[in-house]
């Protein structure tokens, strides 16, 4: 196909209507969402945004088009061509409120099937489709008009005026849906993405985009041309296979690198850094910290994260004879009174043993070793995809217990969250049989039982509710799980929707709760805080919390009208979701991926998006009934943040060549 067949195909009425609606879009693209968008974040959301709306378009006006072709005899006299735009702008006009009154009638509903959302959209697509071809064909009848009054001999004619025309219309919708929005309070400093740079490099993303798929097309002629050559049919026949075996060779190439990257991934996370080598940072694990001298579990199998939970843990007496000056953060001196015990760390790597079953009877002998059922709480931790624990939570129980827990946890994954989405299953699995076989050890014990408490981050958030899946509030309490908190938990945590949805006669309202802050936690009528014990931390502007692949198909309960307003909340993440934010389908599943990795992005030690770190201490204290007082929950706060800000040049070098640090931290005085 030559440049000019191309262009005259754009010029078609078919990919005019897909540019128009295209068009149309772009501005809504440009909208803000729940964090800042970089430009090339930007980019991508306009660029793959309407270039997707122009392909399915473009797709549902071909087949508009080849139904008005077997009608086309049937609406009057006139050449084939004008009979068959005639045809086409019936059906066009006759779709758009057939398409529309179906996208209506199948109204989103609570836990609606997949199947339901998609034809929703497909109804819809089909009437904004009718809607964008007949507003092309009008135009297209004024441009002719106008063309023979001006005797323009087809040039003005010709003027495709598609995207132009979209793009118009997108502007005056984007306008029109802004009248009466309240005004809200800022909620970052972050400059504002460069509309017209992000245009720009937009053009560039449907750019690189259009050259793949003309690459594929390409491939898939040729391919058809080569199968017609030595069978039965022509290249018309045989170009859809010639379509799939270019997309299985692409995908085959696809898995091939998929599966060499995450070797590469996991393979990073058995390197030893220089802190933790054998010969430097192990010697300061303690002994009743898995990978020590005497634990059952290796220290190689332990992987990066293993080994950093067992080392920075606060210890229940400054350590005198560290080769560097590092902040005395011991539980004595945080909290001004003595340790009752050193916290007892169990860590089973995905390396500790080959199979879930043996990792557990595993991680109950070194529980055993570690004397954990004689402590008075065991903190069962769900990590992260690679594994990681959050240093903050752990360290504030540490304290706040005295050191008298035991923080249990088995990796399920080596690669991060995003990666490990189909390890739930196999986590979900693990961590119920481990839970399963300590309440029964629990159950037997005779005289004073330590407490068990969940905590889970992220992904850990979501593999450790899994285990509770359609048990609503009965799946802990039957589990003897008397406390329960999850900070950022994903969208796609099925336990979290069943607990916070609709009513369910497995839930208890009064036992769970879903906060932004620990004031809103504070702020809930003491008649359930008095009965509550299942806590969700998850901060509105959290992507990770709101995405979901159900946001290409229906409009998530937390864009409905019932949403909270938006407020600034002194020392934590923002509150509310902002009122200028609507469901749109493409756009809004490209805002929300954005937003779950921009989340992810730190922003000093703040509480913000997904960083939950300076919420922690206060939660711990309140969801597991820890006592301490004022100042000395202020003190772990103050020594959390010191600890985060020392970790991160510690695990940069080896212990014995860091030189002292400047600022070094001091914990407050305790009160007497």
């Amino acid at each position: 196909m030559g440049l000019q067949q191309w262009a005259a195909k754009l010029a078609g009425p078919g990919d005019q209507t897909g540019l128009l609606v295209a068009a149309a879009i772009a501005p809504g693209t440009f909208e803000p969402s729940l964090v800042p968008r970089s430009l090339p974040d930007q980019a991508i959301v306009t660029g793959i945004g309407t270039t997707l709306s122009y392909v399915l378009t473009v797709a549902t006006q071909d087949s508009i088009e080849a139904l008005a072709s077997g009608l086309a005899g049937r609406v009057g006299r006139g050449s084939a061509p004008t009979r068959q735009r005639r045809a086409a702008l019936l059906i066009d006009l006759a779709v758009i409120p057939v398409g529309l009154a179906a996208a209506g009638a199948l109204r989103r509903r609570p836990q609606e099937s997949t199947l339901r959302g998609v034809a929703r959209q497909v109804a819809w697509r089909t009437g904004v489709t009718g809607l964008g071809a007949s507003l092309f064909t009008l135009t297209e009848l004024g441009l002719t008009a106008a063309d023979g009054a001006l005797g323009a001999g087809g040039r003005i004619a010709r003027i495709p005026l598609g995207a132009p025309v979209g793009l118009g219309v997108g502007l005056a919708l984007e306008a029109y849906r802004r009248r009466g929005l309240p005004a809200e309070p800022v909620t970052t400093d972050a400059p504002a993405t460069e509309p017209l740079r992000a245009a720009v490099a937009s053009v560039g993303v449907v750019g690189i985009v259009s050259v793949g798929a003309l690459a594929q097309r390409l491939l898939a002629d040729g391919t058809a041309a080569l199968l017609a050559g030595v069978l039965p049919g022509g290249r018309v026949v045989w170009r859809p296979m010639g379509h799939v075996l270019t997309l299985a060779a692409v995908a085959g190439a696809g898995t091939v690198l998929w599966h060499r990257a995450i070797r590469s991934i996991e393979a990073g996370t058995n390197v030893i850094e220089p802190i933790i080598d054998d010969e430097g940072g192990r010697r300061w694990v303690g002994e009743h910290a898995s990978g020590s001298a005497n634990s059952l579990i290796p220290w190689a199998t332990l992987g990066r994260e293993g080994r950093r939970h067992v080392l920075l843990y606060p210890r229940p007496q400054p350590v005198r004879d560290l080769p560097v000056s590092l902040p005395d953060l011991a539980i004595s001196s945080v909290m001004g009174e003595p340790a009752a015990a050193e916290p007892a760390l169990v860590y089973v790597g995905l390396d500790s043993a080959p199979t879930a079953q043996a990792r557990v009877d595993l991680a109950l002998a070194e529980m055993d070793r570690v004397g954990a059922w004689d402590r008075s709480l065991i903190m069962l931790c769900s990590p992260t995809g690679s594994g990681y624990l959050n240093y903050c939570a752990t360290a504030a129980a540490s304290y706040l217990t005295r050191g008298d827990l035991a923080i249990v946890t088995m990796q399920y994954s080596k690669r991060p969250s995003p990666l490990s989405l189909f390890k739930v299953k196999d986590a979900r699995e693990q961590n119920r049989l481990l839970w399963l076989a300590i309440s029964a050890r629990l159950r037997e014990r005779s005289g004073p039982r330590p407490r068990a408490v969940l905590f889970g981050e992220s992904l850990g958030a979501h593999t450790s509710q899994d285990v509770l899946l359609h048990w609503g509030t009965l799946g802990p309490q039957a589990l003897g799980i008397d406390r329960a908190l999850w900070i950022g938990t994903p969208y796609g945590s099925g336990w979290m929707h069943q607990v916070t949805g609709e009513p369910r006669p497995d839930v208890d309202p009064n036992l769970v709760a879903m906060v932004n802050d620990f004031e809103q936690l504070q702020a809930l009528p003491e008649s359930h805080r008095a009965t509550l014990r299942y806590v969700m931390v998850s901060h509105d502007n959290d992507g990770v919390t709101k995405f979901g692949a159900d946001l290409l198909t229906r409009r998530p309960a937390w864009l409905t009208d019932a949403r909270p307003a938006v407020q600034i909340v002194p020392g934590a993440s923002p509150r509310g979701i902002p009122a200028r934010l609507r469901w749109r389908p493409i756009t809004s599943f490209l805002h929300g991926l954005m937003d779950m990795k921009n989340a992810q992005k730190m922003q000093g030690y703040r509480a913000w998006a997904h960083d939950y770190r300076p919420d922690i201490a206060r939660f711990v204290a309140q969801v597991y009934d820890l006592p301490a007082t004022p100042a000395q929950l202020a003190r772990i706060e103050t020594a959390l943040q010191a600890r985060e800000e020392i970790r991160d040049r510690l695990l940069s070098q080896h212990l014995d060549a860091m030189t002292p640090s400047p600022d070094r931290f001091v914990p407050p005085a305790p009160e007497r």
